[in-house]
């Protein structure tokens, strides 16, 4: 199994799309998110995203080709934490070409997405974004207390506030 980069990936959709006639509209989330925003040395084992379309066929295409996919129809249903409302309505398109669209989560929702995991390097992929859109803080906190009302009662959510808050620290101390 190779290393994919976005180059790859818009490859192997576009083939499929020859191939089976079934058009992609798929909202990169993770590795491949970040190369389009810029970070390109990142490299990732497998495509993350929400797809609009038919999933288990895209999934098996993929497979043969020993490209990993993590795909789902609701990416806000990953988590206890939701997605802030909306989101699917503020993304942009990077790529758009005879039945395959990719598009990116706005800034803010993907820092909010990758905020929902939490670990190290998602803390990491979320800074860099914040910095290369010049977020800030508050912009953060907005989108993280529509997540938190849109999401159930849990306590998860506490976790996800004390996640916010560190963060939004780390930001603050950083130049």
């Amino acid at each position: 199994m190779l290393p994919l980069n976005i180059d790859k990936i818009i490859q192997e959709l576009t083939q499929y799309v020859r191939q089976t006639g079934t058009s992609v509209d798929l909202i990169l989330v993770g590795e491949l998110a970040l190369q389009a925003y810029g970070l390109t040395d990142r490299v990732t084992m497998n495509v993350d995203g929400e797809l609009v379309g038919q999933l288990n066929e895209l999934v098996e295409f993929l497979q043969k080709r020993q490209v990993p996919a993590d795909l789902g129809e609701n990416m806000s249903g990953w988590s206890v934490v939701a997605m802030p409302p909306g989101y699917r309505d503020r993304t942009t398109t990077f790529c758009q070409d005879s039945g395959l669209t990719l598009r990116l989560l706005a800034p803010t929702d993907f820092v909010i997405a990758k905020l929902r995991c939490g670990t190290e390097i998602d803390l990491e992929d979320a800074e860099y974004v914040v910095k290369k859109f010049s977020l800030s803080s508050s912009d953060i906190q907005k989108a993280a207390e529509s997540a938190i009302a849109a999401s159930p009662k849990d306590t998860a959510l506490f976790l996800f506030n004390k996640t916010i808050k560190v963060f939004c620290q780390r930001l603050e101390t950083k130049p």
